[in-house]
């Protein structure tokens, strides 16, 4: 096992704490459910790509309480710091292309956050390709990623993931997001940009497929 999830595990009870708090330095996962909420006012069936261990489905749940949500990773630990009401949440340990399979154009909106860095580049515009195909006419996407720049905390978030959590990471420019976001959805697919007011290595962009 690597350090990260170890030394998180050591906290027991206070883990989830210590995880947000842990969090917070990088991204505010509420200000991103401010926006989404802004941009999607309504959802009523919400898909979460690459969720984790649960922090932003638990926004997702609090947003839109009337909607219910399928949220999958690849992860065993799949929702596994979840702290939120189970009845409308489904987690699933799962692909992007096993979802597509049994849910196509099904759900109105869907979640991308803090994922891309993960995938490896030759693979970003399939897995785009696959999130679209689960997307229902009209569905939104909501892409949020953290920015590479010339920072120390841009530094620390490398470090965190490649050496604590052991993932090998390449974050993008504001540019690269564009260019990937448009040439998988569509030239005029990008109908909201904005970084985060207090963090603005945090980038979150609407999507609509055309």
């Amino acid at each position: 096992m690597r350090p990260g999830p170890l030394i998180r595990r050591l906290f027991g009870p206070f883990e989830h704490a210590v995880a947000e708090a842990y969090r917070c330095v990088f991204v505010d996962l509420d200000e991103v459910a401010a926006l989404m909420r802004a941009w999607v006012p309504e959802a009523r069936r919400i898909l979460e790509v690459g969720c984790g261990e649960g922090a932003m489905t638990e926004r997702i749940v609090r947003t839109y309480p009337a909607a219910t949500v399928t949220a999958f990773d690849i992860s065993p630990k799949v929702g596994r710091l979840y702290r939120g009401p189970a009845s409308r949440v489904t987690f699933r340990q799962e692909t992007a292309e096993d979802v597509a399979r049994r849910e196509p154009a099904s759900f109105d909106l869907v979640v991308l956050a803090d994922v891309i860095h993960h995938v490896p580049p030759h693979a970003r515009h399939s897995l785009l390709g696959t999130i679209k195909q689960s997307m229902a006419p009209n569905g939104s996407l909501i892409f949020k990623d953290l920015l590479r720049s010339a920072t120390l905390l841009h530094c620390i978030a490398v470090f965190s993931d490649r050496y604590l959590t052991g993932d090998d990471v390449a974050f993008c420019t504001v540019d690269d997001i564009k260019a990937l976001l448009t040439s998988s959805f569509g030239s005029g697919a990008i109908r909201k940009l904005e970084t985060l007011p207090r963090q603005p290595n945090n980038v979150v962009v609407l999507v609509r497929a055309q």
